[in-house]
């Protein structure tokens, strides 16, 4: 994903409202790292690999909208802090993650809500895990996520597909109890909510949490579409892997004449197509709907879709559809050059077959036919002759 733009002016925004005498505001803090790290297998092992290009996304094209909160803090308002998004699976089974999360890990709507947890340095923060395979973690940095999701959920029953490379989003947020819960640009500012239409929505009793329990169900719905966006990267990063794969089918099919790939072949990439399709459109919880908890929550349902939008979820599913389609297509008429070319072989076998066969009956009757002929051609000369005489 393409990440230059917003890192540029991230960059300038920092230089341009820092103070001038010289002290670091933590209200102009610049934004969290985004740099994709290697899901190490050592516990000790945090090393940073190199940073990975974000997405366009209308959140980062929009991320000048969030200065007048960073460049004005109130008395009121907090720190800004992070939000890390981590997937490392295609999926999770929540049902068998309950006996490997912290011991206060509670079940919210349709995720693992972890209230607090303590991660590196002294920093403290709350945790959703969703099924699509995705961990947000709200005032933690990456490097917290790496380590919760290598201790609780790494390795698990629970993991299905893991990736090979982890799929990151980060976004920042502040709390505020003078403004009104919303996303403005690149910022999610938590204030005032109402309470969910719903109130069967909450646990019976909530424990204690690092963040405003008034808040707890907007942050889910942020959550939620923030795991979703991940998830769709992880799909958007296989896809491109598979495009790679067979870019080079076209070019040696019009160089060649031949398709470079055997019938069987040709089938498993239509396979693999297949389930890209089925990961994107079929599975319980799809790219394009709302989930079913909005539907009696119009507040919450308009913080999931601001960030869906924001995140450009539907274009990129659209996106993604359009390119498996292409890739179908492709695969198809070189299915269709593979099976002409089967049947091709197969008239000439049948062909060589019948000669065959033809050869073998005049070599075994061969003589016979011939004595046939000439016992034939005898006898009417000596009928001709007797007629004659």
């Amino acid at each position: 994903m393409n990440f230059a733009g917003a890192s540029v002016w991230r960059s300038l925004r920092t230089s341009f409202f820092r103070p001038k005498c010289g002290l670091r505001q933590p209200h102009l803090a610049s934004f969290s790292s985004l740099s994709a790290r290697n899901f190490a297998s050592n516990a000790g092992d945090e090393r940073a690999v190199s940073q990975k290009p974000k997405a366009a996304t209308q959140l980062r094209r929009t991320a000048a909208a969030s200065l007048p909160i960073r460049a004005n803090p109130t008395p009121t308002r907090s720190d800004i802090r992070p939000v890390s998004v981590l997937t490392t699976s295609e999926r999770y089974l929540l049902p068998q993650l309950h006996f490997r999360l912290p011991a206060s890990a509670l079940k919210l709507q349709g995720a693992w809500w972890i209230p607090k947890w303590a991660g590196l340095e002294g920093r403290e923060g709350e945790i959703f895990v969703f099924g699509n395979g995705s961990v947000v973690c709200w005032g933690l940095e990456e490097i917290d996520a790496h380590k919760f999701a290598r201790d609780f959920i790494s390795g698990s029953f629970a993991e299905v597909k893991p990736l090979t490379e982890p799929e990151t989003e980060d976004v920042e947020f502040v709390t505020d109890p003078k403004e009104k819960t919303r996303l403005q640009g690149d910022l999610i500012i938590l204030g005032n909510s109402a309470p969910p239409e719903d109130p069967t929505s909450l646990p019976e009793s909530l424990p204690e949490m690092v963040l405003p329990k008034e808040t707890l169900l907007a942050r889910y719905s942020y959550s939620q579409a923030l795991a979703r966006s991940s998830a769709l990267s992880a799909l958007e990063t296989k896809l491109d892997a598979y495009l790679s794969s067979v870019s080079a089918l076209p070019v040696t099919l019009s160089s060649t004449g031949k398709v470079g790939l055997s019938r069987r072949e040709v089938i498993m990439k239509l396979g693999e197509l297949m389930i890209f399709r089925q990961g994107l459109n079929l599975n319980h919880e799809n790219f394009l709907d709302t989930p079913d908890f909005y539907w009696a929550e119009p507040e919450l349902e308009s913080y999931f879709k601001t960030m869906a939008d924001a995140l450009d979820i539907r274009a990129r599913t659209r996106s993604l559809n359009e390119k498996i389609t292409y890739a179908a297509e492709v695969q198809s008429v070189l299915r269709e050059l593979l099976t002409e070319s089967s049947a091709h072989r197969m008239e000439l076998i049948i062909i060589l077959l019948i000669t065959v066969e033809v050869v073998i009956c005049l070599i075994r009757d061969g003589p016979e036919l011939w004595n046939m002929v000439r016992g034939v051609e005898q006898t009417e000369s000596t009928a001709a002759s007797k007629h004659h005489h």
